[in-house]
């Protein structure tokens, strides 16, 4: 460890070691490590690390830290600054995120299984650690189908309302209210939260009773739950509170923080604005991004991090106002769409030459492979594809085995699985080909993409070597894969059993996709070699102004299409929806048109971009040789991979 992160804070020695959560409270202006609870005191300030394992063995990091609202300002400047530490601790990669209490992000509550539960009291100075003995009944609003918002109110009837769902907790029973017009989603999820409570704080002896808005039967629960609010009495409307608030998103401004004051800097927004020895403050409003350079000290992080506090407070900004702070080289997509322009970075030299080749082994190996020179380089808009009316077939790996997909599940691919793939086709008047292929999905486990490795060879030795083979990652499927296809749908989970076990042993949430569940799906393509629909975290601020999605929530299935989406986008819209889900009756959502049940599926409206988001480039393989020659060490790149460049001596 670093001689800079020795002399930091002794709380965060050794941190983000392990996959999980690891929590922190601010007692006495120090981090005291805690448990994983979900109980979060109102008048304190608490540091969250969220560790998630990444490419390559590599673990990605989140820091969040959570202020109370009864928490002092001290406390909570207290938490953002060791916040800045814990990142030089972890090698200055995290992304770092603030969460005010009754506006955390749903990435923050998912960490926390039903959800978080907010206390009065605290152990911050001047407030008093409450009695947890002595119960005290408590009547809770529950938000979320995605994630569940907790709140606690006012145990009085003026606190309930129609359209959401309330927990009320007594000694010896506990009461779900669900209002006339609140979702059953939200009614489910409150279930979660009641078992959660009876296990938690009744040691699961106490009664369980539902009741529902307009059913009144004096002899039943529905009667024992009005007799404590003094009696049945009608019930008023939702009163529109700062929870309830759409903040805007404005046009990003740029300020660079000099000597802890932001200056605004004019131009057009680009990443070159970015200097590597500055820290940045973007704001869009309802969300302000602090970008902190690499060779930044400690020090200056603090004051960025203290000068954005201090902007924000100036403009009085609601508390749900988003404050992110992103390192040099680490910045999320949603950083990067909010600058006209952001290089994705450019291809090699002969890069498409060599996408031209590697499109001709798919077609047929060994067999047409042309424009081997950088003076003829293959530049097709439309690559050529693998001849159409084949035979396909398909395999999921589950352990040592392969299942075939019926037909009807052929383009569905989870992430949490690895598939084999094999496509016969005919080549004009000769006899049949063979391409076949190992899918990986981003989140599959190493057993299962050797076992599919394995298996694919045996597949092939069967065939007597004739197929073209590949191992193709998800999220880098090239054209030739992607318009076997039609559709084409990435979701989210596994149905292999070592990715199950995995998700168990690791403590992760499973969010493997169900024709029930609530789920986001983005559009992208709409040519036959680039369709396909990638299931996303079902949040409102992923949409697009220039792209379609498709939102499942139960049975309902809205076909959401931005005011700059085109037609194609939206007929491959409703094409993938009855892949989905055949026969369902489509809901459309024009964007600025979209109905209270589309944003709550959502969790709540946000603010998203309606700019074009830059396609990450896939970059060709290349394959390098090496000799070492009277002392000197030479390494040739080729420009790409191909069979017969391989020797040995």
């Amino acid at each position: 460890m670093s001689s800079a992160a020795k002399a930091l804070d002794q709380a965060f020695q050794g941190v983000g070691q392990r996959l999980g959560t690891e929590i922190w409270r601010i007692e006495n202006f120090q981090p005291v490590p805690l448990s994983k609870s979900g109980k979060f005191y109102m008048g304190d300030s608490y540091i969250v690390l969220q560790t998630t394992p990444g490419k390559g063995g590599a673990y990605l990091y989140d820091i969040h830290f959570w202020i109370g609202k009864d928490t002092s300002q001290d406390e909570a400047g207290t938490a953002a600054i060791k916040t800045v530490e814990l990142d030089a601790v972890l090698g200055g990669r995290a992304v770092q995120h603030r969460e005010i209490q009754g506006h955390e992000s749903d990435k923050f509550l998912s960490y926390f299984k039903p959800c978080i539960i907010p206390l009065e009291g605290g152990v911050a100075s001047g407030f008093t650690k409450p009695e947890e003995e002595q119960f005290e009944t408590r009547l809770y609003v529950c938000r979320g189908k995605r994630v569940v918002r907790l709140k606690q109110v006012p145990f009085a009837r003026s606190s309930l309302n129609h359209d959401d769902v309330f927990i009320l907790d007594t000694e010896t029973k506990i009461y779900q209210f669900n209002g006339a017009n609140s979702n059953i989603q939200e009614r489910a999820k409150a279930l979660e939260v009641i078992q959660f409570l009876k296990e938690k704080y009744h040691e699961g002896t106490c009664d369980v009773a539902i009741v529902d808005d307009g059913k009144l039967d004096t002899e039943s629960d529905s009667g024992e739950f009005w007799v404590l609010f003094g009696g049945f009495a009608p019930i008023g409307k939702k009163v529109t509170s700062e929870d309830d608030i759409v903040l805007e998103t404005t046009s990003p401004k740029l300020y660079s923080i000099i000597d802890g004051e932001p200056k605004i800097v004019d131009g057009e927004l680009s990443k070159g604005m970015l200097e590597n020895n500055n820290c940045y403050l973007l704001d869009c409003g309802a969300e302000v991004f602090v970008w902190v350079s690499r060779v930044t000290q400690v020090e200056e992080r603090k004051a960025a991090s203290q000068a954005a506090e201090e902007f924000v407070a100036s403009q009085s900004r609601p508390k749900s106002t988003r404050m992110t702070w992103i390192i040099q080289g680490y910045e999320t997509r949603s950083f990067k769409s909010k600058f006209d322009f952001w290089p994705a970075g450019s291809a090699a030299p002969g890069a498409e030459e060599g996408r031209g080749k590697v499109a001709a082994l798919l077609k047929q190996q060994g067999v047409g492979i042309k424009g081997m020179t950088k003076s003829a380089p293959v530049n097709e808009e439309v690559p050529p594809l693998l001849e159409a009316g084949g035979k396909m077939e398909v395999w999921c790996i589950n352990g040592s085995a392969k299942t075939p997909l019926p037909k009807e599940d052929i383009g569905k691919y989870y992430s949490g699985d690895c598939y084999i793939i094999l496509y016969t086709h005919h080549s004009g008047d000769r006899k049949e080909d063979y391409f076949l292929c190992c899918w990986f999905g981003k989140d599959s486990i190493e057993e299962d993409q050797r076992m599919a490795a394995r298996l694919a060879n045996t597949m092939s030795n069967s065939l007597k070597g004739r197929p073209v083979q590949g191992h193709i990652f998800q999220g880098k499927e090239p054209p030739q894969f992607v318009a076997l296809f039609q559709p084409m749908v990435l979701l989210k989970g596994g149905l292999s059993t070592g990715y199950k076990t995995y998700i168990e042993e690791q403590g992760l949430t499973d969010e493997t996709y169900t024709t029930e569940c609530i789920a986001l799906f983005q559009i992208s393509g709409t040519s036959s070699h680039t369709n396909k629909a990638v299931q996303v975290d079902a949040v409102a601020s992923l949409l697009n102004s220039m792209e379609c999605f498709l939102l499942q929530t139960g049975s309902s299935v809205f076909n959401w299409h931005g005011n700059q989406s085109t037609y194609e986008h939206q007929q491959l819209a409703a094409k993938i929806a009855e892949f989905l889900k055949p026969g369902v009756a489509l809901k459309h959502a024009k964007e600025g048109t979209e109905s209270s049940a589309f944003w709550f599926a959502l969790g709540g409206k946000q603010s998203y971009t309606s700019k074009k988001v830059s396609q990450e480039i896939v970059r060709d393989p290349h394959l390098f040789t090496y000799s070492i020659n009277k002392g000197g060490f030479l390494i040739i790149r080729f420009s790409q991979v191909l069979p017969f460049q391989l020797t040995s001596t």
